[in-house]
């Protein structure tokens, strides 16, 4: 029987996806296994990582771990050499949209996306470097449109997402040639991030302002694949992805 994913620019190859049980993170990884990738799934809920891999099929690792646990990383990583034969691709995109006016209030919020969004990343990179300097990898780096353009109620996640931007593009350079560096920024796209705004007001407004217009997951996660599939010859560094309808 011939593997129908073993055809794809990406067979024999392996990505690890943080963020991956749900939303952009899932649908990544549904694009990469279709491109013929091995995938290795991370994410804090057990559950939902165990069903995207059943549904994936064999080749799938599921590991549960919080990307601001550096012990739980390492150990993912051990985990992805010895099972999977180490990462090719590394797709950064756990990350939490906790908006609202900044203040005291918000002082934990802010903490948790800094941790998260920035230094979840920053330690993810860390820990698989080694594997992706292996073969010549790819990094992907999911940030925002709001890496660009600063909002009233978005600062403290403005902040990280244009701190993600400004460590991408250092790395794209301290990395080159061997690793492709790639930035991704969403405008608004339907994932469960608004979920968890606590800010009624703004919870509110996002809510509605994202069911207008946002793009959906698998929108993102297409583009994801095709980025990492090009020649190594070239790299895709910066893609801003907005819904047509968005403004800014």
């Amino acid at each position: 029987m011939v593997d129908d994913h073993a055809a794809g620019p990406g067979a024999g190859q392996v990505a690890l996806i943080t963020g991956a049980s749900s939303g952009i993170g899932a649908a990544t990884a549904r694009a990469l296994t279709a491109q013929g990738y091995r995938v290795a799934l991370l994410a804090r809920r057990v559950d939902r990582l165990e069903q995207l891999a059943t549904e994936l099929g064999s080749g799938t690792l599921a590991i549960a771990a919080d990307v601001t646990d550096r012990d739980a990383l390492l150990a993912a990583a051990d985990r992805v050499q010895r099972e999977l034969g180490g990462a090719d691709v590394l797709v950064n995109n756990a990350g939490v949209m906790l908006l609202g006016p900044f203040g005291s209030e918000q002082r934990e919020e802010a903490r948790r996306m800094v941790e998260v969004n920035l230094l979840g990343a920053m330690t993810a990179t860390e820990v698989f470097l080694p594997q992706l300097r292996q073969g010549g990898g790819d990094l992907v780096n999911i940030s925002s449109v709001a890496g660009r353009t600063a909002r009233a109620g978005n600062a403290a996640y403005a902040a990280t997402k244009w701190g993600m931007n400004g460590w991408s593009e250092a790395l794209r350079q301290e990395l080159q040639p061997d690793i492709r560096v790639t930035v991704i920024e969403p405008g608004a796209v339907a994932t469960e991030l608004t979920d968890h705004i606590t800010d009624p007001s703004t919870k509110q407004n996002t809510e509605q302002f994202y069911a207008q217009l946002a793009i959906t997951a698998e929108d993102v996660a297409d583009v994801i694949a095709f980025a990492v599939t090009r020649p190594r010859r070239m790299t895709l560094n910066e893609i801003l992805i907005r819904p047509t309808a968005q403004p800014g």
